[in-house]
C-alpha cells in the first residue's frame, strides 16, 4: 500500500488554490481594465456626437418648416439648448478624464461655436427652404471645412489617451 504524506497533500492543495486565485484575480483585473477602456471610448464618442449634432444646426435652421415659423423657432431652439447641455457635460467630463483630451475637445467646441454659430446666425436671417431643389446647401452658404483640423486633433488626442490606458496585451 502506498502511503501519502498529509503535509504533502496540504502543500499541493494550497499551491493549487493560490494558483487558481492568482489566475482569477488576473482575469478579473483584465476584464475590469477592458471594460473601463470601453466605457471611456464610448463617452469620447458620445462627446463627438454632441459636437456633430451642433454643427448640423445651420442645415436644420435653413430647412425649417416655413409653414409654422413660431413652432419651428421653439423646436429648433429647444434642440439647440439640449445640445448645449450635452456639450457642457462633455466639456467637463473630457477635462476630468484627461487634460489633453479635455483641451482638444474645448478647442473643438470653441472652433465649432465660432464657425457653426456664425452659419446658424446667417441661416436664421434667410428665408427657410421651400423647394426640394434647394435642399442641397452649397458650401458657399454653409462652410464647415474650417473644423477639420480641430476634429483631427481631438481624434488623435483620444487615440493617444486610449493607448495609454490600454493594457499591454491589447497593444
Amino acid at each position: 500500500m502506498i502511503s501519502i504524506n498529509p503535509s504533502l497533500l496540504l502543500t499541493s492543495a494550497v499551491i493549487a488554490a493560490l494558483l487558481t486565485a492568482t489566475i482569477n484575480i488576473v482575469l478579473a483585473r483584465r476584464r475590469s481594465r477592458e471594460e473601463e477602456r470601453a466605457r471611456v471610448r464610448t463617452v469620447f464618442a458620445e462627446a463627438f456626437a454632441a459636437y456633430a449634432q451642433y454643427k448640423e444646426y445651420p442645415y436644420v435652421i435653413r430647412r425649417r418648416n416655413a409653414d409654422k415659423p413660431a413652432e419651428e423657432r421653439v423646436r429648433i431652439s429647444e434642440q439647440i439648448r439640449t445640445t448645449q447641455e450635452k456639450l457642457s457635460y462633455y466639456l467637463a467630463w473630457t477635462a476630468a478624464e484627461s487634460s489633453d483630451v479635455g483641451n482638444k475637445y474645448a478647442e473643438l467646441v470653441a472652433q465649432m461655436r465660432a464657425v457653426a454659430g456664425t452659419a446658424m446666425k446667417d441661416a436664421w436671417r434667410v428665408p427657410p427652404i421651400t423647394e426640394d431643389s434647394n435642399m442641397v446647401i452649397p458650401t458657399s452658404d454653409v462652410n464647415l471645412s474650417g473644423l477639420k483640423q480641430a476634429e483631427e486633433a481631438y481624434s488623435a488626442s483620444v487615440a493617444q489617451h486610449l493607448a495609454k490606458i490600454s493594457p499591454w496585451w491589447a497593444r
